[in-house]
């Protein structure tokens, strides 16, 4: 199994897309295998979905729930494409839902309830998936 593979088996990954000057920009997501790829969910408008449009470049690396890389991790360069499809967006969550479970939904619940409580609409969710550089 690849060393970019072998992260889908992790709880947290940081994702970090790259700004058009070049630097570097962090995010802790889950993360679930897809086939030769990686998966990931996000709500649309996100910063991370901005800079991806600039450029598909990424790095990814095992890290905690807070973004903290683990001693001895190694990051990956890869490839991510911003997938917006009603299909792909739903396999995503039920990867993310088969592999977190109970935490899964409960985030999922307080983020309905939060934008209930801001009578906000909940944005909706695209997927980003992570392929080998």
């Amino acid at each position: 199994m690849s060393d970019l593979l072998a992260l889908g088996d992790v709880h947290f990954i940081l994702l970090t897309t790259y700004r058009k000057n070049g630097e570097g920009v962090g995010t802790p997501v889950w993360v679930a295998r897809d086939g030769d790829s990686l998966v990931v969910f996000t709500p649309s408008g996100t910063a991370k979905l901005k800079r991806l449009r600039h450029t598909s470049r990424v790095e990814v690396v095992e890290c905690g729930r807070r973004g903290k890389v683990a001693d001895g991790a190694v990051p990956v360069q890869a490839t991510a494409s911003i997938e917006t499809d009603q299909g792909s967006v739903e396999n995503v969550a039920a990867l993310l839902k088969a592999k977190y479970g109970l935490e899964f939904r409960l985030f999922m619940a307080v983020e309905s309830v939060a934008s209930f409580v801001r009578r906000k609409p909940k944005a909706p969710r695209v997927a980003i998936r992570i392929t080998a550089a």
